[in-house]
C-alpha cells in the first residue's frame, strides 16, 4: 500500500523515503530522470545532519566515503585574514564532511534499498487533484503510458523547478543575484595550493575565489566572473579560464588540471511562504533555494525530510494527531528564512565591489577572526547544531525547541528505533512509569534519567526538546502529551 508518494529522488527525497520506510510507512519514490546525479553538486554534510543520520543508521557509511575538513581559511592579497576551525563544534562530528552529491545519493539509495524500496525512475508526475481521502495523482512512465494513483499524502522533493509547487500555485518569491559564477571540479598541484582538507576562500578586488576539497585528491573551485546579458549566455568555461582566475586571485603557484565538470551558474534566492497545502508538502529546493555560501542547501533539505517523516509516520500509525503535521511548515519555514538570510549575507560580504568597502571588510575580518569566540560562532552557525524551534506549537517551556545534547542521550538517540516515539527524561521513576503507561503510543516505554534531576523533559523523535519543565510539573507533562493527540480536522486532501 502507498501511504506516501514522494516526487524527486535527490538527497531530500531519498532521506524522506528512507525515514518513512524505516518507520514502516508504505512509500513510493519516483523521479523522471533516467539515472541518479553523476556530478558532485552539493559537497558538504554538516554536523547536525550527521547527528540526524545517526537515527537513520547510515552515518558510518558517510564517514567512510567522505573527507573530513577540520577548518577553513580566509585570505586576501597573499595574507591569511583568519582560520575558522570546526574542532570546537559541540558535536561528535566536529568537522565538515566533504562528499560529492553523487555519493550522498548512492549511499542514501543503498540505505533505502535495505528497507526493500527502490527508486522508480523515468516516472513523471503530470498532475494531481484533490480527492476525498487524499490526492489523486497522474503519472507518466517512460513508454508514454499513464497511471493514476490515489495516495493519502504527496510530498514534493522535486527541486527548484518543482512540478508539485507549480501545481499548488505557490509563489516562489525572491530574486536572482546578478553575477555569473564559474564552477570547476579539477585537480590542484603546486606549493601554493591550500591544504587538501581545508576550505579556502580568497577575497580579491574582482571577486571571491573559493576552493573546496573533494575526496580522491580533487577540488572544486568557484568564483564570480561578472554579469552577462541573459540574451547572450556565457559559453562553458575552459581549463584556461580556471587557471587565469587562480593566477589572478590567489597569487598562483599552483596549477589546475584534469577537469571533470566545468560550468557556469547563477545564484537564486527564493522561498515559498508555506511548506504544506492540505495533504501536499514541499521539502528541500522545492521550498527554498539560496546561495551555496556556507554549504547549507542540501543539509537544510535533508533536515526538512527528517522533520516531516517522523510526524507523518506517527499520524499515519494513529500515534498522534495532526498537530504534528501543522508544526512542519512553521518550523521549517523559519529555518529556511534563517538560512536564506545567513547565506545571502555571506555572499554579499564576499562580493563587495567598492574598494573602500572591501578594505573595511578585510580589516574587520582580520580583527574579528582573531577572537576565538567569533571563530567558534561562525563554525557553529555553519554546523546547524543551533537550529531550534522555539516558536513551534510543539515547543513548551524555557528550553523547548532546542537541540537535546547528544551527550545526554543515555543509550540510543531518540527516534533511532523502528517506530518514532517521544522520550521522557525524569528523576521520579514511579510517576514517569505511570505516565508512559498512560501514553504508550506516544512515549518510549523506557524512562531515562535527566542530566539535571530538577528538570523534566519530553524529547521529540528528532532529538529536539518538546517540553521543558520543573521536576514536579507532571500536570504540564500530561497536558503536553494530550496536546499531541489533537487533530485539526484534516481528513482528506486539500490540494489544488
Amino acid at each position: 500500500m502507498t501511504d506516501v508518494l514522494i516526487v524527486g529522488a535527490g538527497p531530500v527525497g531519498l532521506t524522506m523515503a528512507a525515514e518513512l520506510a524505516r518507520y514502516g510507512v508504505g512509500v513510493r519514490l519516483i523521479d523522471r530522470a533516467p539515472h541518479a546525479t553523476e556530478t558532485s553538486k552539493a559537497l558538504v554534510v554538516w554536523s547536525r545532519t550527521l547527528e540526524l543520520t545517526d537515527r537513520m543508521g547510515c552515518t558510518q557509511a558517510f564517514l567512510k566515503a567522505g573527507l573530513r575538513a577540520p577548518g577553513a581559511s580566509i585570505r586576501s592579497a597573499g595574507k591569511v585574514l583568519g582560520n575558522p576551525r570546526f574542532d570546537d563544534i559541540a558535536s561528535t562530528y566536529n568537522f565538515a564532511l566533504m562528499i560529492p552529491q553523487r555519493d550522498t545519493e548512492r549511499l542514501l539509495a543503498e540505505h533505502l534499498l535495505s528497507f526493500g524500496v527502490e527508486v522508480e525512475r523515468q516516472v513523471e508526475l503530470v498532475d494531481f487533484t484533490e480527492a476525498v481521502d487524499g490526492v489523486e495523482v497522474r503519472l507518466r512512465h517512460a513508454d508514454g503510458s499513464e497511471e493514476r494513483v490515489r495516495t493519502p499524502w504527496l510530498i514534493g522533493c522535486d527541486g527548484a523547478h518543482s512540478t508539485v509547487r507549480h501545481r499548488l500555485g505557490l509563489a516562489f518569491e525572491g530574486s536572482a543575484q546578478g553575477d555569473d559564477w564559474l564552477l570547476a571540479d579539477v585537480r590542484l598541484d603546486g606549493s601554493g595550493a591550500p591544504p587538501p582538507d581545508e576550505i579556502a576562500t580568497y577575497l580579491h578586488r574582482d571577486g571571491p575565489f573559493v576552493i573546496f576539497p573533494i575526496p580522491g585528491g580533487r577540488a572544486r573551485v568557484v568564483a564570480t566572473v561578472g554579469k552577462t546579458d541573459a540574451a547572450h549566455p556565457r559559453p562553458d568555461p575552459t581549463l584556461t579560464d580556471v587557471q587565469a582566475l587562480i593566477d589572478q586571485r590567489t597569487g598562483g603557484n599552483f596549477r589546475a588540471s584534469d577537469p571533470v565538470w566545468l560550468t557556469h551558474f547563477r545564484i537564486n534566492e527564493r522561498k515559498v511562504a508555506e511548506y504544506r497545502r492540505g495533504c501536499v508538502f514541499l521539502a528541500g529546493d522545492a521550498a527554498h533555494i539560496h546561495s551555496p555560501a556556507g554549504g547549507q542547501g542540501m543539509n537544510t533539505g535533508m533536515q526538512d525530510a527528517v522533520n516531516l517523516a517522523w510526524k507523518l509516520a506517527m499520524v499515519l500509525h494513529g500515534q498522534a494527531g495532526e498537530i504534528l503535521l501543522d508544526s512542519y511548515s512553521p518550523e521549517r519555514s523559519a529555518v529556511g528564512d534563517l538560512v536564506l538570510r545567513n547565506a545571502g549575507r555571506l555572499t554579499d560580504m564576499a562580493t563587495l565591489t567598492n574598494p573602500a568597502a572591501q578594505a573595511a571588510r578585510n580589516l574587520a575580518l582580520r580583527v574579528l577572526l582573531g577572537f576565538h569566540a567569533v571563530r567558534d560562532r561562525m563554525a557553529t552557525q555553519m554546523s546547524e547544531i543551533e537550529i531550534a524551534y522555539a516558536g513551534s506549537p510543539l515547543s513548551k517551556g524555557r528550553e523547548a525547541g532546542s537541540r537535546w545534547d547528544p551527550e545526554s542521550y543515555e543509550g540510543m538517540p531518540p527516534g533511532a528505533g523502528g517506530e518514532p516515539r517521544f522520550v521522557l527524561y525524569a528523576a521520579d521513576a514511579a510517576r514517569g512509569s505511570a505516565l508512559t503507561g498512560r501514553f504508550p503510543d506516544l512515549l518510549e516505554p523506557r524512562l531515562r534519567s535527566p542530566p539535571d534531576a530538577s528538570g523534566l523533559f519530553i524529547i521529540r523523535p528528532d532529538g529536539y526538546v518538546g517540553l521543558s519543565a520543573d521536576e514536579a510539573d507532571w500536570d504540564d507533562a500530561e497536558r503536553y502529551l494530550r496536546l499531541l493527540t489533537q487533530s485539526d480536522g484534516h481528513t482528506g486532501g486539500h490540494a489544488s
